[in-house]
């Protein structure tokens, strides 16, 4: 397999050319995880990979472990069609979230994105909060997003919701409704599927993106459920994550539905996504201002005049105290990881 093919960059090759411990060792991109065994893509063949002993022993959480997109450094057997992954390339973008539940551990949907399609239904499923969110995330990650508006076949006032949509991301942001089913509107999606460029679909369950995958591919590949009558919503089909090549060479990352999107350290995605009101809070009377009672707040004021809609101000106010408590719980859970490193260490030296 070209490597250069599946994104493989000048940057990635001479990251690996400087880390590469032995000579017996290849670079390769992870293209599906199971279980921490990886499929993982090299110009040789696709090569089943565990990683290493000591790889395990270092790792300290999971964004040391490789995720799907990973270039990888490892060291093959190709007779056995396997290999051992000694090192995760250092990521130029990753799309996180928090893992769902009361753990406060960051899961990695997938890494080295040029480009990001959110995919929202246009039907009942329609939500701009989520959308707000899906943004957020997407800015941090480092990839670039493009709102994929899907079944649109299904709405009389697309017109509308794109206008909606528009009124949070500022016409910043690339707006795109598609008919997937009815083979509508693909063609807008072609300026982002260079070869060569990886995207990720992301979207909650349900929203299409398994049948806009098999139109992308030209094949029925992903299995397809008819929407329910009950409320007009897609069910989930697609059960992992996983890399695929498009017929064209671009490099699609099809992931599960998200039937929750937790937030995961994501500051200067909020400053992304919410830029009119941070520019509003530039205005406030006190730095320290939470726009809620305080005098001279320009945010509030411009919600009283109707510049601001009031629903956004409230979901800006629940993403910060959302990122805030996850900022509490992380700087636990890395005073946690310093002792178990520390202990690692510890334990280590009394061996000897």
């Amino acid at each position: 397999m070209n490597l250069l093919s599946i994104g493989l960059t000048e940057t990635m090759k001479s990251e690996f050319d400087h880390l590469k411990a032995e000579d017996s060792l290849i670079i390769g991109r992870v293209a599906l995880e199971h279980k921490r065994m990886y499929r993982v893509w090299t110009e040789h063949q696709e090569l089943l990979c565990e990683i290493s002993g000591k790889f395990n022993y270092q790792a300290l959480t999971r964004e040391d472990f490789p995720a799907v997109g990973d270039w990888v450094a490892l060291r093959p057997r190709l007779e056995e069609g396997k290999g051992t992954i000694l090192q995760v390339l250092p990521r130029k973008s990753k799309f996180s979230r928090k893992q769902a539940g009361n753990t406060s551990e960051e899961q990695i949907v997938a890494a080295n994105v040029d480009t990001v399609f959110l995919v929202n239904s246009l039907n009942e499923d329609f939500n701009v909060r989520r959308i707000e969110r899906y943004l957020l995330l997407a800015w941090e990650s480092g990839a670039n997003p493009v709102i994929v508006l899907s079944k649109a076949d299904l709405c009389p006032n697309i017109a509308e919701k794109v206008t909606e949509i528009e009124a949070v991301t500022f016409g910043g942001v690339p707006i795109i409704p598609i008919s997937a089913e009815k083979n509508q509107g693909l063609e807008q999606l072609a300026p982002y599927l260079e070869p060569g460029k990886t995207i990720a679909l992301l979207g909650s369950s349900g929203v299409g993106k398994s049948t806009l995958t098999n139109r992308l591919l030209g094949e029925e590949k992903q299995a397809v459920k008819e929407i329910r009558s009950t409320d007009d919503r897609g069910r989930h089909t697609t059960t992992h994550r996983e890399l695929v090549l498009l017929p064209n060479g671009s490099i699609l990352i099809d992931t599960p539905g998200m039937r929750e999107l937790q937030l995961w350290n994501s500051t200067s995605g909020l400053s992304e996504t919410f830029s009119d009101i941070e520019l509003l809070a530039s205005q406030c009377k006190f730095k320290d201002c939470s726009h809620r009672n305080e005098p001279g707040c320009a945010v509030t004021a411009a919600v009283e005049t109707g510049m601001l809609m009031s629903e956004r101000l409230s979901s800006y106010n629940k993403l910060q105290k959302e990122l805030a408590f996850i900022e509490r719980k992380s700087d636990k859970r890395a005073q946690s990881e310093e002792r178990k490193k520390w202990k690692k260490v510890h334990n280590q030296k009394n061996k000897y």
